[in-house]
């Protein structure tokens, strides 16, 4: 373990062995000589030094130290342990017997080359030296086995000298490989650069989903949030109501117990009194001693009291008993209409305002639109309707509403014909009027969902987004919330679908709008039309 450690500081961070003639740099750090020096002279040619491992810069060639104690240290290791000395590069081709690093390759000779041998080396120019290479055979022409130093721009391959004057590449126009490399480094660093561009608007782009989803898992946090604490708060009122309503039925009981149980208490003496009594006259009727009987006081007296005292002293129990046989129903109810406070709490805790009253505005519509008196429904005409010519009026088949939205949140619902063409939307009033650019949706100054060749688009600002399922309700619902930036789009269905969510900072009024294309298909007029639904129907 120690030994590997040790082996691992004394290798050299270029050649990766152990160091061989150890040199150090003024920033501290050790190379071998020669690794050190084949670096330097591919410095040179730029002018600008530094060390390869730290990466400090020296205004001229630094100069070499020997790391003389370093240098000690690597061989008495290699002596000890000879056995895990690998070389791990090219070595040189003519060091048998120990191998060397090699620093240079020769084309001519297929030898690669360590320091020794490279200063004693031909420097003759056909002996082309170039960085260690094991395939030096690539360098060379298979033909001719000289070194490739020309590119055929008609063939599109590496050719020597050889085969460009008596080969089969002669009379083709050639290069340098140096220009050609050159030329298709410049085409790759264009290529790298649109794609660097295009990677740089593929994050922007992750940068932007990632946000919208961090807002609508916010959105929805505090929409679930929302509705928790609503319904929370349903709940508590309703206790609260159950607990009034049973604590003022438990009252009534009890109080209207204790009259009828005064009452019973009342009854049951008179009855008693009624039952001695009829006692007693059985028992005179049952004399036969007439003295006896005709003694008796006057038999006035064993009348019922309330039969000698007219008609208000009889009705009395009687009204009692009537007026005690209901619990009084009409507190209850007043109780209980509390309840529809709490209904209409919970429209107003998801809705800020009710349904929008959208009206359409004629001084907007386009004359192939038939606009009703109700300003509701429009509909596509064949016929010019010759409206007053006016800056606002559109010049196709649109129209405006009269009201326009700077705040709040907002709905309302369109029914459309289904075999028909149209957009839906809202825009700003300074949107264009006349040209292509005018269509809801194709501006900075609109949204829209569109039903166009059987396909459903939202778009603005021209740029199309393909909704992927088909709309098969003749009815969609349109949710503004100025002050959040967004307008979605619902299909009523069952359940309510949503379609799409434009998000942006609205900075106009927003005014709702719509548009109806050509009623004519293939020849043949069909009914064409739009509505904004009432909501009394």
């Amino acid at each position: 373990m120690a030994s590997a450690i040790l082996r691992d500081e004394l290798l050299c961070s270029i050649c990766l062995s152990v160091f061989k003639d150890p040199v150090m740099l003024r920033c501290g750090h050790n190379f071998c000589r020669v690794c050190i020096d084949r670096v330097l002279d591919t410095q040179d040619e730029s002018g600008v030094y530094s060390c390869p491992e730290c990466r400090e810069k020296f205004q001229e060639r630094p100069a070499l130290m020997r790391n003389l104690y370093l240098h000690n240290v690597a061989e008495r290791f290699l002596i000890t342990q000879p056995e895990q000395e690998e070389i791990t590069g090219i070595c040189c081709t003519y060091c048998v017997d120990s191998p060397v690093p090699a620093v240079r390759s020769c084309l001519h000779c297929e030898a690669s080359l360590c320091d020794k041998h490279l200063r004693s080396h031909s420097k003759s120019p056909e002996h082309v030296l170039s960085d260690p290479s094991t395939s030096l055979e690539k360098r060379k022409c298979s033909v001719h086995k000289k070194i490739l130093e020309y590119y055929c721009t008609e063939d599109a391959v590496c050719i020597c000298v050889s085969c460009s004057l008596a080969g089969e590449h002669r009379g083709h126009r050639v290069e340098m490989l140096v220009e050609t490399s050159e030329k298709k480094k410049k085409e790759l660093r264009n290529v790298f650069q649109k794609l660097n561009t295009k990677r740089e608007e593929t994050e922007e782009k992750i940068r932007s989903l990632e946000e919208r989803r961090r807002k609508a898992q916010e959105k929805a946090a505090g929409e679930a949030e929302r509705v928790t604490a609503l319904c929370t708060d349903i709940r508590r009122r309703v206790d609260d109501l159950e607990k009034k309503v049973l604590s003022e039925i438990s009252r009534q009981e009890k109080e209207e117990s204790l009259s009828l149980s005064a009452l019973i208490h009342q009854l049951e003496i008179k009855k008693d009194e009624l039952s001695r009594k009829m006692r007693h006259i059985e028992e005179l009727c049952n004399m036969t001693d007439p003295l006896t009987v005709l003694q008796e006081p006057d038999t006035g007296d064993l009348c019922d009291p309330e039969e000698e005292g007219g008609d208000e002293d009889t009705g009395g129990h009687d009204k009692q008993l009537h007026d005690g046989d209901d619990l009084d129903v009409a507190v209850i109810s007043h109780t209980l209409h509390t309840l529809c406070e709490v209904i209409s709490g919970i429209r107003s805790g998801i809705y800020v305002e009710g349904p929008a009253d959208i009206l359409l505005d004629v001084t907007t519509a386009s004359n192939n639109l038939q606009i009703s008196d109700d300003l509701k429904t429009a509909i596509w005409s064949q016929m010019n309707r010759n409206y007053p010519e006016r800056a606002e009026r559109f010049q196709y088949p649109q129209v405006m509403s009269r009201r326009g939205f700077t705040l709040g949140c907002h709905y309302w619902d369109v029914e459309m014909s289904r075999s028909g063409e149209w957009i839906v939307g809202m825009c700003y009033p300074s949107i264009d009027r006349r040209g292509g650019q005018s269509y809801i949706g194709n501006n900075k100054k609109s949204w829209s969902l569109w039903r166009y060749n059987n396909q459903f688009l939202v778009i603005h600002d021209s740029k199309e987004i393909q909704l992927h399922h088909q709309i098969s309700s003749d009815r969609v619902r349109i949710c503004l919330d100025y002050g959040a930036g967004q307008l979605s789009f619902y299909e009523l269905c069952d359940p309510i679908r949503h379609l799409h969510t434009f998000t942006s900072t609205f900075t106009e009024p927003l005014h709702a709008a719509f548009c109806i294309f050509s009623g004519i298909t293939e020849g043949r007029s069909i009914e064409n039309w739009l509505r904004i639904r009432n909501y009394n129907n």
